[in-house]
């Protein structure tokens, strides 16, 4: 399942601001493959895979018709998602405790990021969620995973920027046009 998880990762870090249902989608594949591992510890994989395909699924769908709402809600999931993370990096060996506490505080700071700020919040939380999947399912030691979800962060966030920016900035006359406008 490491390479589904890179391979959606690579989607969010890219994409996800530009493709919110899939952006959407992905989140809830992840949030659905982490509660249902947990939940239905030792049972089939290709179980956990099938409900976490179907959170996402759904996700993706209603994503379409709830667009706000669903924003919201997937940025809950993916702030609490990367933070949670992040925190054993953070406060070693601490206890499950800490992990439930940072997936709140990360989900409720992306929750209100996502309604304050849509599109910057959908740039930042995509390539957060999608830097926290690859780099998390990349078998490295804690320092180099570290540097590399820093590295895919900054270029997530400077791809969807740069895709954000070219589709918002307003088209460029020609010479020709300025001067035929100007002899008038």
């Amino acid at each position: 399942m490491q390479w589904l998880n890179i391979l959606i990762g690579a989607a969010m870090l890219l994409s996800g601001r530009k493709l919110f249902w899939l952006f959407v989608g992905c989140v809830g594949f992840i949030a659905g493959a982490e509660f249902a591992g947990q939940i239905l510890q030792g049972q089939p994989e290709w179980l956990i895979l099938l409900i976490a395909l179907g959170v996402g699924v759904l996700g993706a769908i209603v994503s379409i018709f709830l667009q706000r709402i669903v924003v919201v809600i997937a940025g809950f999931f993916a702030g609490g998602y990367s933070l949670s993370a992040l925190a054993p990096a953070v406060f070693p060996a601490k206890g499950e405790a800490v992990l439930w506490i940072a997936f709140v505080a990360g989900g409720l700071l992306g929750a209100i990021l996502s309604a304050a700020l849509l599109e910057p919040a959908l740039i930042v939380l995509s390539s957060l969620a999608g830097a926290t999947a690859i780099s998390q399912n990349v078998p490295l030691n804690p320092s180099a995973r570290a540097l590399l979800f820093i590295v895919l962060l900054i270029i997530g966030i400077a791809v969807q920027a740069g895709q954000y920016a070219r589709e918002t900035e307003p088209p460029q006359r020609s010479r020709r046009t300025e001067r035929n406008n100007s002899a008038r």
